[in-house]
């Protein structure tokens, strides 16, 4: 396929409209169209559904997507590459593990020279990125076995309670028939471990004010003193700085160690963090 009906598919599914795709890529807008169906011929299927006020993939279009962005990618890496210029590091992180160590990284990174590019989300999602070879590295807190892959522990966390300082109702700590009765966020972090350790901590069925699948969101509720929630130490370390947030000590339960990993591809690993 021509990458540039593909890059034509990718700028028409981001501003949802043939018309604004064809003035930024400077050509008519019987071009765009044309490519469009060039691609649609060559996949043997619809990608796009289209009326007279919406466009928007259909499901078949959603999996192109996907493949459409990464060959993109893979492209400007190779031309990059061939070019003689210093490759970009493509990342993928859980936000946990990137707001609670790989952020600071980065940055120093990028102040002596270095070239990234982030992607945020569910470990899951990120290695079949890795795989597929749209990234170069993933930290998460998913240890891997793969043939051809390095697994290395990244760095070590700890799961902890927090509430802002003005609503700490436990200065002394807090017990586990205590939390149960508390107003807490709850973080999806789509780690099984940390699931399992949570589930012993409330009842089945427990109802929480506010359930979320990003931490950041949970540290907007905590700032809003709306009630407590567990998170990653790592990621409120300036939080916990300022005074803003504090932690709640367990009585009659531990915290969770959280270890997380760096997965590449072997023999690269000197390449990253």
């Amino acid at each position: 396929m021509d990458t540039e009906n593909l890059r034509t598919f990718l700028l028409v599914v981001r501003v949802h409209n043939f018309t604004r795709a064809a003035e930024q890529l400077f050509v008519a807008q019987s071009t765009v169209t044309n490519r469009i169906m060039e691609l649609e011929r060559e996949a043997g299927v619809k990608l796009l559904r289209r009326d007279t006020r919406n466009l928007s993939l259909t499901e078949e279009g959603k999996l192109f997507q996907e493949y459409a962005q990464r060959i993109v990618e893979l492209e400007d890496a190779l031309k990059s590459v061939v070019r003689g210029g210093e490759r970009q590091l493509r990342l993928g992180a859980t936000n946990a593990v990137y707001e609670g160590m790989l952020k600071e990284l980065i940055f120093a990174g990028i102040a002596a020279g270095g070239r990234y590019r982030v992607t945020l989300g569910h470990t899951g999602e990120l290695l079949e990125q890795l795989w597929s070879g749209s990234l170069d590295a993933v930290y998460g807190y998913q240890p891997v076995k793969r043939a051809g892959y390095s697994c290395t522990p990244f760095f070590e966390d700890e799961l902890v309670l927090l509430v802002r300082r003005d609503k700490n109702a436990f200065p002394c700590g807090v017990r586990k028939e205590e939390l149960r009765r508390l107003p807490c966020a709850m973080c999806n972090f789509s780690l099984e471990e940390i699931g399992a350790y949570l589930r012993e901590l409330f009842p089945a069925g427990q109802q929480f004010p506010f359930e979320v699948d990003n931490s950041n969101k949970v540290k907007d509720f905590l700032a809003a003193g709306l009630g407590y929630a567990f998170l990653p130490r790592g990621i409120v370390k300036s939080e916990l700085g300022s005074g803003q947030l504090v932690e709640v000590a367990p009585i009659g339960f531990s915290r969770m160690k959280l270890k997380s990993y760096r997965i590449c591809r072997a023999g690269e690993e000197q390449r990253f963090f």
